[in-house]
C-alpha cells in the first residue's frame, strides 16, 4: 500500500482521481507558505466552520504522530525560564508538539458578532483577513456552494493582500473556484455529500504537510 497521503485519499476513493493534481497542488502551496513562516486562516460557515477548526487542529498540533521539538527550542525555552522552574521547562519539552501557524477566522465569535452588529453580517472573514493577513500568508476558503458571500468577500480581501486562496467546494463552487489560486471542486453537488469528501480531502493534505515538515523519525 502505498505511503502517499493523496495517493492513498484516491485509493480510498476513487471518485476524486480527477481532482487529484489539484489536491497536489494545494498541498504545494500550503508548503511553501509554512517553509516561508507564514500562517493559514481558514474560514467556512455551518459544516465548513466545523472543517475549518478541524483542519487548524490537525496543522498546530500532532496529527499522525508526536512532533519533539528541536533542540535549539528545548534550548530556548531553557533558557527564558529563572531558576526554579526547571520542572515546568521539562514539562513543556515533552509535551509541546511542532506546530504549523494556522487560525480558524469562523471561531473568533467576539469579533465576529461585532462586526456583525456594527458594520454587516457578510463582513467578519472579510475584517480578518485584511487585520491580520500579510503577503505570503494563505487563505482557505471552504463553501459547498462557492457561493458564501462572507467567504467570496474575504477572498477578494486576501487577493488584494497578496495572500494565494485554496478553495474546498463542491461540484463547480463558483464564484470562489475563480477566485482562488488552488480549486479543489470535489465532484458532488449535494451539500451534505460534498462535506463528507472534503474531510478525506483535507485530511490528504494535512497528512501531507505533516509527513513533509515533520517526519517520522526526525
Amino acid at each position: 500500500m502505498t505511503t502517499d497521503p493523496i495517493e492513498r485519499l484516491v485509493e480510498r476513493h476513487p471518485t476524486l482521481s480527477p481532482i487529484a493534481g489539484d489536491v497536489q497542488a494545494a498541498l504545494g502551496v500550503l508548503e511553501k507558505a509554512f517553509t516561508g513562516g507564514r500562517t493559514v486562516y481558514v474560514c467556512g460557515n455551518g459544516g465548513s466552520a466545523g472543517d475549518a477548526d478541524h483542519i487548524v487542529g490537525e496543522l498546530m498540533k500532532g496529527m499522525c504522530r508526536a512532533r519533539p521539538l528541536p533542540a535549539a527550542e528545548r534550548a530556548a525555552l531553557a533558557s527564558a525560564a529563572p531558576a526554579g522552574m526547571e520542572q515546568d521547562v521539562a514539562y513543556l519539552t515533552e509535551r509541546l508538539d511542532g506546530a504549523l501557524p494556522a487560525v480558524c477566522l469562523s471561531s473568533q465569535i467576539g469579533l465576529l458578532t461585532a462586526v456583525a452588529n456594527d458594520v454587516a453580517g457578510d463582513m467578519g472573514f472579510a475584517q480578518q483577513v485584511y487585520g491580520y493577513g500579510r503577503p505570503g500568508d494563505v487563505l482557505w476558503a471552504i463553501s459547498t456552494s462557492g457561493r458564501s458571500r462572507n467567504v467570496v468577500l474575504a477572498t477578494l480581501a486576501a487577493r488584494a493582500r497578496s495572500m494565494p486562496v485554496i478553495a474546498l467546494t463542491g461540484h463547480s463552487g463558483q464564484p470562489l473556484a475563480a477566485l482562488a489560486e488552488v480549486a479543489i471542486a470535489v465532484p458532488c453537488a449535494d451539500v451534505g455529500a460534498a462535506q463528507e469528501l472534503h474531510r478525506p480531502v483535507y485530511h490528504a493534505i494535512c497528512q501531507g504537510l505533516e509527513d513533509r515538515f515533520f517526519p517520522t523519525g526526525a
